[in-house]
């Protein structure tokens, strides 16, 4: 089987770069045959290397351990859902699942009606299949997934073909995956960050496209709206998976550690959401039209790192990264695809001025002009955290740790700003407002969010940082949810509708105006929750023996049962039985677990927690002493992350609402294009 994979990988290389040449040359010559058969070429690609992938999905299944990848990252005791989610858990797996998504994206865009775009998709094809030359290289020359073991000499090796004399060996037995994923959320965070991260390639491609063709209007804006808000919508489910994974797995009470593989994920989502929101103004007031593409250029570049961050080594040390089999093709790669890129749009300058110029600073242009100065900034505080360490070790030989102070105290003042700009921007016009009009109509929110932070001051929250970003929570809810009430009253005035009935009318007559504000509400919930969570987290840690209690912030933790290290799959697992109590009052029992895995000797953290709308209660076993008689606990309350989790899944509902299509705006596109066809004919 592993014949045919490597086969079909081999032969889907020879498909894109036939698919990139004739594209682009069809394209500048007008040959409309060659155009086609590219765009033939590219769904040849995609079911070959859906042939590939299945392979090696079938092999690890089937635990083919003649396959290194298979013998590495799997065993016979492993679950079989875990023995899949390996394909993605190594590096040569997650190149051919990189390829084969951007693959079936690429069947998606060439297999949709060409009308509205007819000019850009020879360019789209020829981008889309430049890319996938590259990772389809890679998979067949530098890290093929379909490397078998081999016998030399009584020694072992891996090797893509048989070296001389050498014979094919089977291991008995694989070495098993990572106690980390084995986890449920690692059948879902994964593939969400790749579709994520591999969607943002196709609103790279018509932008690429744009510039080649000198198609300037908003017309690839709108083509690609929900290429751009499906991959920020993978990629806003992937990190909340992500988030929940560590609260779940990791056992340190935190779900955010401003660890380099979730900032690779966080980055490109921040510069992501500063185009969603930087491409309306273009189509309003057609502005902004340089900032729009160099936003998507930026996104995919940090698509591209985060890849080559997370799989080349260089996260380990600088020494890591030499060694690596794909560390410097992947980092030439991103050199010269933003290096391309970033000069093609140089050269189209001219093309790109703007229709008018910001008159005025409280204007609706202005403020999304300051919104993109904070993401990209934020993403800027992000990335240099980030490598600051490699640069540090490359630089001065010594490798400085950058932990979550500095992202902390950096970044906190960045997304404090966020939460303003998305306070202020409802209550101004695309024209702009005078300095008093402006204040007026700021000055009932802002009364009515300071008497909020003062009933939290009341309730204890004395934090000067923690009482500013309630506020501003406070403001963007205010601002948003009137600025709903006040266009339901306007409805419900002159429809004679009930209130209620207007609302729902409004928003879901106006899905991708209502559904922003939507998510914005969503947003500052979250913010509601990270604060809380962040700054009056509490723990205790506690040794005991069964029958004690310990108590930490008002609640009362009594060790009642022990069962010692039995069997569950390939680990042994103790887990205690707690009593939770409150004011003498049983609240809940936990019973929070840690399991070893005898065959990688490492041990996993199985948190309990208790969930309410105020606080958590998160409890983990943190060892033990004396053949189990004293156990060690350690308890953290974390208030108000109940909010981070609701506003996240509220955000994703929002977003698949404001994504929803919309018969209406359907329509007019369609009228636009029989107009436009009308007028070449």
């Amino acid at each position: 089987m592993a014949t045919l994979g490597y086969v079909s990988i081999f032969l889907a290389l020879a498909l894109a770069v036939y698919a990139t040449i004739a594209a682009f040359v069809g394209a500048r010559r007008g040959m409309n045959s060659l155009v086609i058969s590219a765009r033939n070429a590219t769904l040849a690609f995609t079911a070959l290397m859906t042939v590939a992938v299945g392979v090696l999905t079938v092999a690890l299944y089937t635990r083919d351990f003649s396959i290194a990848l298979v013998a590495n990252n799997t065993s016979r005791e492993l679950q079989s859902l875990y023995a899949i989610t390996a394909l993605w858990a190594n590096q040569a797996g997650s190149l051919i699942f990189w390829s084969w998504i951007l693959a079936l994206f690429s069947a998606a865009v060439v297999l949709r009606k060409w009308e509205r775009d007819r000019e850009l998709m020879p360019y789209v094809i020829a981008t889309l299949m430049a890319l996938q030359t590259f990772f389809a290289f890679m998979l067949a020359f530098v890290s093929s997934p379909f490397e078998r073991w081999w016998m030399v000499g009584g020694k072992t090796m891996m090797a893509l073909f048989p070296p001389a004399g050498a014979v094919m060996f089977t291991p008995p037995d694989g070495q098993g995956l990572n106690p980390l994923l084995q986890h449920p959320a690692m059948a879902l965070h994964p593939p969400m960050l790749y579709l994520g991260y591999v969607g943002f390639t196709i609103p790279f491609a018509f932008a690429m496209a744009a510039l080649l063709s000198r198609q300037l209007s908003p017309e690839w804006i709108r083509t690609t709206r929900r290429w751009t808000l499906a991959p920020w919508l993978f990629l806003s489910i992937g990190l909340m998976l992500g988030g929940r994974w560590a609260y779940d797995v990791l056992g340190w009470g935190g779900y955010w550690g401003w660890d380099p593989v979730e900032n690779a994920a966080f980055m490109p989502w921040l510069v992501g959401t500063a185009f969603l929101h930087s491409v309306m103004v273009q189509e309003r007031r057609g502005m902004l039209k340089v900032w729009n593409i160099g936003l998507i250029i930026i996104t995919f570049a940090l698509v591209l790192f985060g890849t080559f961050l997370t799989r080349s080594g260089v996260i380990e040390s600088v020494h890591a990264f030499a060694q690596s089999e794909i560390g410097v093709w992947f980092l030439s790669f991103i050199a010269g695809v933003t290096l391309l890129a970033t000069l093609l749009l140089f050269t189209r300058l001219k093309d790109l001025q703007s229709d008018r110029e910001i008159d005025s600073l409280f204007s609706r242009e202005a403020f999304f002009l300051l919104n993109n100065l904070l993401f990209v900034g934020a993403a800027f505080v992000v990335l240099w955290g980030t490598v600051y360490p490699l640069f540090s070790e490359l630089v001065f030989g010594q490798k400085l740790t950058v932990g979550p102070p500095y992202f902390n105290q950096v970044a906190a003042p960045i997304f404090g700003g966020l939460l303003l700009v998305m306070a202020i921007i409802p209550l101004i016009g695309w024209s702009g407002a005078t300095g008093a009009k402006f204040f007026r109509r700021l000055a009932l929110p802002f009364a009515i969010s300071v008497a909020l932070a003062g009933v939290v001051f009341v309730l204890g929250v004395r934090d000067g940082v923690a009482l500013a970003g309630y506020f501003l929570a406070a403001l963007a809810l205010v601002t948003t949810m009137s600025e709903i009430i006040q266009g339901a009253r306007a409805r419900a005035r002159n429809t004679r509708e009930n209130f209620l009935v207007a609302m729902s009318g409004l928003v879901a007559r106006n899905r991708q105006r209502y559904g922003g504000y939507l998510i914005h509400i969503a947003v500052a919930m979250m913010a509601i929750g990270i604060i809380g969570s962040q700054v009056y987290t509490t723990d205790a840690t506690r040794a005991l023996k069964q029958g004690e209690s310990f108590q930490v912030r008002g609640y009362t933790l009594t060790f009642e049962s022990l069962s010692p290290e039995f069997p569950s799959g390939e680990a042994r697992v103790t887990s205690a039985s707690l009593g939770v109590f409150r004011d003498g009052t049983r609240v809940a029992t936990i019973s929070p677990a840690r399991s070893f895995f005898p065959r990688q000797g490492e041990p996993q953290t199985q948190p309990a927690i208790v969930s309410s709308l105020q606080e958590d209660l998160y409890v983990i076993i943190a060892g033990w002493e004396d053949n189990f008689a004293t156990v060690t606990f350690r308890a953290y309350v974390n208030p108000m992350v109940f909010w981070l989790w609701f506003g996240g899944v509220a955000m994703i509902a929002f977003t698949l609402f404001a994504a929803y299509p919309d018969a209406r705006a359907e329509a007019r596109m369609r009228a636009e294009v029989i107009a436009k066809e009308v007028v070449r004919a």
